[in-house]
């Protein structure tokens, strides 16, 4: 069983989307993107716990928060009434298993995963062609109900909705034979060893179906403990003259004998207040599993994903941010084990250590436009970078862009270490004119050499990213091919980056940075006293330090006017682009303000 596709309408940021996904796939984009949402949307359609919170959807889960009707003031009269916005979620799921098939056989659809298409008839012709497969949909209704002032949601049979006088409800038991179990980030660890409700111990328990002897074993234990019932304590000598004043004013019937127990001894009581207590260190003192590392907790809670999998052989696990407190190593081994242990496995992520175990088709680009619409991409590599090198540099060069909304491709690795360098120090400088890369969220891409930064332009720009590129001078040939692929080009006019500082800082910062320099041997040797020729000597350093920091390092002991004025201006447009100021109020009315006219009357 896999989920082959899921549609969302007004659901927290998400406007509308659909999406199809593999069979195993990791989710990416920046954050606020709507990766969260998409889980937490198949969750309310599939998740067999998840209708049990009450109410299933409040005014945060609703696009805007807008779940009101909107009366137009363009409208008709006579029109009927607006309707109110509905959150729907459609999941439609395919590789039934007989057993599911037969259970949810009447709802069951022949769909074409070819083109996502399903067919109409009864017995539709060529339904032994691979790309036809058995499917059922699935729909999650969420909406206020102004006669409660509450809000209600359901889950139905998609084909119900529209075949039937009254849709069929997708019931908790349904969704127990479908499979779905939803990590999510940290959140889960925290009730990971309870008993609560939906819990990871409730699920297996569930499975194993050995809760009412737990249940009954356990209370009548407790049943049978008095606590604190040693006279020498003192609290059973309180407890019998309270027994004692209470039979002067009341009839034994009405209650005697007070004494202290442990909890409620009810399954609910019980539930919120057992939990799993785990040996630290190496001695045998043990400890509430969620005093343990997040780290510890996080594996704790894998383990238990994988108890619950073997059980069921048959699940779909959704897991936010695999990477949460886990060295790479065990990132790579949560991959791998989940991918192993489910039939379909959906990540987020932000390491690259999980990134690069997804080929290509597997990574699911997301984006989302200002009016809230998610789309999808995948990664389409350009003729110029071929899979070896994408699977070698992916981590270096590759993996940030991919999790950023605006990419900035540099020309080369003097470029991408000191130009981020220098927004930050101006930003530090002047905060009221600047800011840094990482607060305007811009990513900066190494190219490696000028006649890689189109392609890789690009390939950033069919992902949806905004794109910008930074170089040195180039051929008009050049130049426009670049053009064509970014939002704007930033190019100076010298023929490196060490020219540009050169020839446009003071004379005092090139002395200054000499003289703060830990010269190398070879150039001490030539330059005895670098910083009586400063400008010789920092051509020679910049080039022999190319790629190593040497411009950055010189950048960050600059004061604003030391900085040229091409990586201010450049800075400063950045900015505007990626971070307009507000508009200024309007102006006022030119009669604001003045005293009121008075008009006699006649």
């Amino acid at each position: 069983m896999k989920i082959f596709s899921v549609t969302i309408e007004n659901f927290r940021g998400i406007r509308s989307t659909k999406l199809v996904l593999p069979d195993h796939a990791v989710l990416i984009g920046d954050n606020n993107t709507g990766k969260s949402s998409v889980f937490e949307a198949i969750d309310l359609a599939l998740g067999p716990d998840r209708l049990s919170r009450r109410p299933p959807v409040d005014e945060h889960d609703f696009y805007q928060g807008k779940y009101l009707p909107v009366e137009s003031a363009e409208a008709p009269e006579g029109a009927a009434p607006a309707t109110a916005p509905k959150i729907t979620v459609e999941v439609t799921i395919i590789d039934l298993s007989s057993e599911q098939q037969a259970r949810f056989g009447a709802n069951v659809e022949w769909l074409n995963t070819s083109t996502g298409l399903f067919y109409e008839e009864a017995n539709p012709a060529g339904v032994d062609v691979v790309e036809i497969k058995a499917a059922l949909r699935i729909t999650f209704i969420g909406e206020y109900d102004p006669e409660e002032d509450d809000f209600v949601g359901n889950t139905y049979f998609t084909r119900s909705l529209s075949e039937e006088e009254r849709p069929t409800p997708f019931s908790k038991k349904d969704k127990q034979h479908c499979g779905f179990l939803f990590l999510r980030s940290l959140r889960t660890g925290s009730r990971a060893l309870s008993l609560e409700h939906g819990s990871l111990l409730d699920i297996i328990l569930r499975l194993k179906e050995i809760r009412p002897q737990m249940w009954e074993g356990t209370i009548g234990t407790l049943a049978g403990l008095d606590v604190a019932s040693d006279p020498t304590l003192g609290i059973s000598g309180v407890l019998d003259s309270i027994d004692k004043s209470l039979k002067k004013y009341v009839p034994r019937e009405w209650g005697v004998k007070p004494h202290l127990k442990v909890s409620n001894l009810t399954r609910e009581h019980l539930r919120k207040v057992v939990t799993a207590f785990i040996a630290t260190g190496t001695g045998d003192h043990a400890a509430p599993f969620f005093r343990q590392g997040t780290g510890t907790i996080n594996m704790l809670v894998l383990a238990m994903l994988s108890q619950i999998a073997e059980d069921k052989q048959n699940v779909i696990f959704a897991m936010e941010e695999a990477e949460t407190a886990i060295p790479p190593y065990a990132q790579k081994r949560i991959v791998h084990e989940l991918r192993k242990l489910s039939a379909q496995s959906l990540f987020t992520s932000h390491s690259p250590y999980v990134l690069e175990e997804f080929k290509l088709d597997e990574t699911v680009i997301l984006s989302r436009s200002d009016d809230g619409e998610l789309s999808q991409a995948k990664i389409e590599l350009p003729e110029s970078v071929k899979h070896k090198r994408y699977r070698q540099e992916f981590r270096t060069r590759f993996c940030e862009g991919l999790l950023s909304r605006r990419v900035l491709i540099a020309e080369g690795a003097t470029e991408a270490t000191s130009f981020p360098v220098a927004a930050r120090r101006l930003s530090e400088l002047n905060p009221a004119t600047y800011a840094s890369l990482e607060a305007l969220g811009v990513c900066v891409i190494d190219a490696g050499t000028e006649t890689q930064i189109a392609d890789l332009a690009s390939l950033y720009k069919s992902l949806g990213k905004r794109t910008f590129a930074l170089c040195d001078k180039q051929t008009d040939p050049a130049k426009a091919a670049i053009e064509a692929q970014v939002e704007r080009l930033f190019m100076h006019g010298e023929k490196g980056i060490e020219d540009l500082i050169l020839k446009n800082t003071t004379q005092a910062a090139l002395e200054r940075f000499a003289n703060q320099l830990e010269w190398p041997p070879h150039l001490l040797a030539k330059y005895p006293d670098p910083k009586a020729q400063a400008i010789a000597a920092l051509t020679e350093y910049f080039g022999w330090s190319k790629g190593n920091w040497g411009i950055a390092e010189f950048l960050t002991q600059c004061s604003e006017a030391e900085i040229p004025v091409w990586i201010r201006e450049t800075c400063i447009t950045l900015r505007a682009l990626c971070d307009p100021l507000p508009l200024p109020p309007p102006p006022p009315f030119p009669w604001a303000g003045a005293a009121p006219v008075v008009v006699p009357v006649s």
